[in-house]
């Protein structure tokens, strides 16, 4: 098992929120120079077919012995995941919080006969690797904090007394909160947070995509909702307006491009056929949505899916 319970915030990642705003205990763990987050509410998410379908890949012989070594079943006992950065590179500016059921002891017990050491922080037992970099520790057993140890420890501090974090973020992430499963926003370009890329510049359908279009969105969110449609709705935010009006003709151009290719992929045609895409001022907003089912076909690997029509015709 060794590092497998020291990576849950990694599975927990999967999941890309019926709460009336981010969890305030989760909030209050939050450091002051939070730029980027995103959110799950999985006790929502798995109330929808969608959501189902996609706490149902997590399934494996590995995954089964986690849950019965540590007690913790995200399937079930997970309500919310918080992931959250300052926005530097790198996973030590990031912590992952959530809510949910857990026994803190059956998990530590299980990580520290994988050799996982203890640390006891303020009353606060951390789990820590054994090069004691990355930890996890459970403020209370409804409460996860993972991140590196020094980020760990100071959301332990913040729980005593929480940071004033950005009015602004913190309004819209509660908003988001109402009207989205999930989202993710990010109050810093996205150029900041994307790797290095290879120089020469990606090309889609045979259009090349501009080097700077990332430098181009000085801010943006994007939430889903889940239903009987999976529907998408963003906004990103340019400097000025001319900037703006070439995002979105990108967006445009890449989304008719798509609808051409109904014969190769049925389902990012239908998705694209119902993108919107509209700049007003220096904002851009887009929207996009698909039955369940087809977006949920567009998930699933061909292979699997013609092992399934194949078992029917059986």
């Amino acid at each position: 098992m060794k590092a497998r319970v020291l990576t849950t915030a990694s599975l927990l990642s999967v999941f890309a929120g019926a709460l009336p705003a981010a969890d305030p205990q989760l909030m209050k763990l939050v450091m002051a120079d939070v730029k980027v987050m995103s959110d799950v509410n999985v006790m929502q998410a798995r109330l929808s077919p969608f959501g189902q379908f996609l706490l149902s890949q997590m399934e494996s012989s590995h995954f089964q012995q986690l849950v019965a070594e540590t007690g913790f079943d995200p399937r079930q006992d997970l309500i919310e995941l918080l992931l959250v950065s300052n926005g530097a590179p790198g996973a030590a500016n990031s912590l992952a919080l959530a809510s949910g059921v857990f026994n803190p002891a059956k998990i530590a017990a299980a990580a520290t006969a994988n050799g996982a050491t203890q640390e006891t922080y303020k009353g606060v037992i951390i789990i820590e690797s054994p090069k004691k970099t990355e930890g996890i520790a459970f403020p209370d057993a409804s409460v996860m904090i993972a991140g590196s140890v020094a980020n760990v420890k100071a959301a332990i501090d913040r729980e005593a007394a929480p940071a004033t974090l950005p009015p602004a973020l913190v309004t819209q992430a509660n908003q988001l909160s109402v009207t989205e499963d999930a989202w993710a926003l990010s109050t810093i370009s996205p150029a900041a947070l994307a790797p290095a890329s290879d120089p020469k510049p990606p090309a889609v359908g045979g259009v090349t995509i501009p080097a700077n279009i990332l430098q181009q969105v000085q801010s943006g969110y994007v939430g889903v909702k889940f239903g009987s449609s999976v529907a998408f709705t963003a906004q990103a935010q340019s400097d000025t307006a001319e900037d703006a009006t070439a995002l979105a003709g990108l967006l445009q151009l890449l989304g008719n491009l798509a609808q051409m290719q109904t014969a190769q992929n049925p389902g990012a045609a239908a998705f694209a056929k119902s993108l919107t895409v509209t700049a007003a001022g220096s904002t851009v907003n887009i929207s996009a949505s698909l039955p369940e089912a087809q977006f949920q076909q567009l998930l699933t690997p061909k292979a699997a899916v013609k092992g399934h029509l194949q078992g029917e015709r059986k």
